[in-house]
């Protein structure tokens, strides 16, 4: 955006300020630090819009382009308050999905469709997520847009021998280990207790199988801690669970697993799932939005009903007992992965569409 020519206003609460990088002109971005959290009682969100509406009025802002559930909510009532001509939403899964019972599931899709009232443009990462969004009538279907998800693909490539060693080193785990990894907030929507159960049960029959965690879990996070589990695990599995807790370079991740596995309750489009494809690992996951769209069964991966930890740990089996398989379904995920979830296709559709949207609002 700042190379096109916008000033890009960067609104976050409590989180460090962005590293802009050389190629973003002086001046072109700039951070403001705005009271929003990840709660949604009333005084926080008051709170957020009060800071956002502040905001908007002072740097008269053209276009608010607005991500995350909480955020969603007040950035778009913020806008509406101060008249902003353009709202774009970029729904990363919607919060509502098939696991949450009926009242509470319709709930969370009036709020969604009355927020798309709104908006101007809504953009969803999932194809399935569009779909719903245009059979549940939040917007016109021309103002609903798939613009999927990406990562850099020069940063995620397959490990060779010495950066597998390397990274197998840094975290402590056997050279000649079969290393099932996974990269998640250490929450239990995030399937880490179907994982330990899968584990647990497949560990004394494959005593060369290591668990290598990363992750961490938010300050912020509302959703069920599993830390209790987890010791529980690296009891019962001495020696054969790695929990690396948060780290700064996911790559080094990557380099020293054998299998990928998310076995989340609910996704928009993992990102994690396209870097373990990308670096040519075969995955494992659950059958969700997102993730199905992104894992191909049989092809590039396995898919697994949420919540069962038997059907998971068959899974895992499966390609813990099969290096050509494993081979064959990460490379086909890689050339996926480069077909489908390039990042750099991702911004220039985006950037497209902002740029029809300000037309359309004759605003450019």
């Amino acid at each position: 955006l700042a190379q096109h020519g916008y000033t890009v206003h960067v609104a976050y609460g409590g989180a460090k300020e962005a590293d802009a990088g050389p190629a973003v002109a002086p001046g072109s971005l700039q951070f403001h630090d705005v009271p929003i959290a990840r709660s949604s009682s009333p005084i926080a969100l008051f709170r957020a819009v009060t800071g956002l509406v502040r905001l908007f009025g002072r740097e008269r802002i053209t276009v608010v382009h607005v991500h995350t559930p909480v955020a969603g909510i007040a950035a778009r009532l913020a806008a509406a308050l101060t008249r902003t001509p353009v709202v774009i939403y970029t729904a990363h899964g919607f919060y509502f999905h098939e696991g949450m019972s009926a009242p509470l599931r319709w709930l969370h899709i009036a709020s969604e469709w009355l927020l798309a009232h709104l908006t101007t443009l809504l953009l969803t990462v999932s194809a399935e997520d569009a779909a719903l969004a245009r059979r549940l009538r939040f917007k016109s279907a021309s103002r609903i847009q798939v613009i999927g998800n990406g990562v850099k693909a020069a940063r995620f490539t397959p490990a060779s021998q010495e950066q597998r060693r390397q990274a197998r080193q840094r975290f402590g785990l056997a050279a000649d280990a079969l290393v099932v990894g996974i990269v998640a907030r250490k929450v239990a929507e995030k399937g880490y207790l179907e994982l330990f159960e899968a584990f647990a049960a497949l560990a004394p029959r494959h005593p060369q199988l290591q668990l290598l965690i990363c992750g961490s879990r938010l300050a912020s996070d509302h959703a069920t801690s599993i830390e209790q589990p987890l010791q529980a695990l690296m009891e019962t599995c001495p020696g054969q669970v790695v929990d690396a807790g948060e780290i700064d370079d996911v790559n080094v991740a990557y380099n020293a697993m054998d299998v990928f596995c998310l076995p989340s309750w609910r996704e928009g489009l993992p990102v994690t799932i396209i870097e373990a494809m990308m670096s040519g690992l075969p995955v494992v996951a659950t059958a969700i939005r997102g993730s199905r769209e992104e894992v191909v069964p049989g092809a590039t991966g396995l898919l697994v009903p949420v919540r069962d930890a038997r059907a998971l740990g068959r899974a895992l089996e499966q390609l813990i007992a099969d290096l050509p398989l494993r081979q064959r379904l990460g490379q086909a995920g890689r050339a996926r992965a480069l077909a489908h979830y390039d990042q750099d296709r991702v911004i220039a559709l985006q950037l497209e569409l902002l740029q029809q949207t300000l037309l359309r609002q004759r605003l450019a």
